[in-house]
């Protein structure tokens, strides 16, 4: 083991069991025999011998030469990628069946909570993912660290098909909550936690800004009066003053490149403009009216306000059903940016945690409401990412997946795993509806309702799929 000759015998062995095990022309389809079965063991007893080579090789050569290391890298990488590979058969038969899936192509939907100091961010976060991480105390900066935790998206859809399908597991899709550090006035300049807020909120995809509307004289306010519109206001601006700074920036370093006449730079510099006139007047840069070419051009400047923004208006218990005239107010001044309002309440949001369903519902029908505010705030997040869901199902596992709207068929079934969309054949395919109306894939069937979709197929919400591939 310590020549060099016989670690490339090694990583040559590791190679050809690879490529024996990869058998070109599978084609994987639901799991109801015993072949599956078998493939499944084959692979797993593959991956372990591997394994177990590849420790033996490594303790073996202790001291080997400085060439060493790097054919046993390539060793471990070789005898993973046997694993994978021989797994992939597997895995492409349906989610929660042969070896764990690989979220590759979507990540979970990261979400941050911001807005000034006490208005409600962490109760809500707390309530969201029932974490209990975020510390909630009646002051400013309760909050220093950002506090991150996902939360299943509630989808009662997924429930139902589980119901029917007997699942053994049930897995809603995750969205991942980050309660940032409150905002004040100067935090671009670095005032109380700005700079910490700015770094963390450029990493999230969507914004939910939390602004209190709601009456409550024991609970400190950073700015002594209560006024949701100058709150909003204050985090509004505070982001913009941030992205002008670096969009001013930008634009001087890149008028070289004009004049250099680099590809691309004409199209930067043009987007830069018409944002830039909008910080100037305080606006958000997603209201610029911006070409396919200028908006590609700008994403990799990560603008704040370039972010989807909601508004979620923090009122007491006895106000979610209506809101209140506070809650009027600001849905009038989000209007002019195209932004939304969601009525939210964190009080009942806590409420609702240790509560049964049967508790949960009453409680709720108390309020004059049918779901929580967590329901609204996801379901609006979804929307205004243009998210779409769809879902597998079987004895084994019901699991709900986000794709992007307008994803085709192949590119959907790569969030479940690469392998799919690589060698995507077909997608049999049945309407949530439809799926609930007969019971099952197999009486939609025999009812002529399960379609077999190509290649071209746009994925529609709430689609009931499994794939079929090579």
């Amino acid at each position: 083991a310590r020549s060099s000759s016989t670690l490339r015998a090694l990583a040559i062995f590791a190679a050809a069991a690879v490529l024996f095990q990869a058998s070109p022309g599978f084609v994987g389809v639901a799991p109801r025999g015993a072949l599956q079965s078998t493939l499944a063991l084959q692979a797993t007893a593959t991956a372990e011998t591997m394994g177990k080579a590849a420790r033996s090789a490594e303790e073996a050569v202790p001291t080997s030469p400085r060439w060493a290391p790097g054919w046993l890298t390539l060793g471990r990488a070789l005898l993973v990628m046997g694993a994978g590979v021989s797994g992939a058969a597997v895995v492409g038969l349906r989610p929660g069946v042969g070896r764990p899936e690989a979220r590759i192509s979507c990540r979970a939907l990261q979400t941050g909570l911001v807005g000034l100091p006490n208005v409600g961010k962490s109760t809500m976060f707390n309530a969201l993912t029932q974490s209990g991480k975020a510390e909630m105390k009646n002051m400013p900066f309760s909050t220093i660290e950002p506090n991150i935790a996902k939360a299943p998206v509630p989808d009662a859809r997924v429930d139902r098909l589980a119901a029917l399908s007997k699942s053994g597991r049930v897995v809603h899709e995750m969205v991942e909550y980050v309660d940032i550090a409150g905002l004040i006035k100067n935090a671009h300049k670095g005032e109380g936690l700005g700079n910490q807020f700015l770094s963390t909120i450029r990493n999230v995809d969507a914004i939910v800004h939390m602004v209190r509307c709601f009456e409550a004289p024991e609970i400190v306010h950073v700015d002594i009066s209560l006024d949701p519109l100058r709150d909003a206001e204050t985090i509004t601006l505070e982001l913009v003053l941030a992205d002008y700074d670096q969009c001013e920036k930008r634009m001087k370093k890149n008028e070289k490149d004009v004049r250099g006449k680099v590809p691309g730079a004409d199209k930067e510099q043009s987007a830069l403009a018409k944002v830039l006139a909008l910080f100037e007047v305080g606006k958000p840069a997603r209201m610029a009216v911006l070409t396919e070419d200028e908006r590609a051009a700008v994403k990799h400047l990560g603008f704040i306000t370039m972010k989807p923004m909601i508004y979620a208006a923090n009122v007491a218990e006895d106000e979610l059903a209506e809101g209140n005239a506070m809650v009027e107010k600001l849905r009038t001044m989000a209007a002019e940016s195209g932004d939304q309002v969601v009525i939210v309440s964190a009080a009942v949001e806590n409420e609702l945690v240790g509560l049964g369903a049967e508790e949960r519902a009453e409680y709720l029908e108390s309020l004059g409401v049918t779901e929580t505010g967590v329901q609204r705030l996801t379901r609006a997040t979804y929307e205004m990412l243009h998210l779409r869901t769809y879902f597998t199902c079987g004895p084994e596992e019901t699991r709900a997946w986000t794709i992007r709207e307008g994803w085709k068929a192949p590119k959907a079934a790569s969030v479940i795993h690469t392998d799919f969309e690589k060698g995507f054949i077909k997608a049999a395919t049945v309407d949530y509806e439809t799926f609930v109306k007969f019971g099952s894939e197999e009486e939609a069937k025999k009812a002529g309702k399960l379609r077999y979709e190509g290649k071209e197929y746009v994925v529609q919400e709430g689609d009931v799929m499994h794939f079929l591939f090579k």
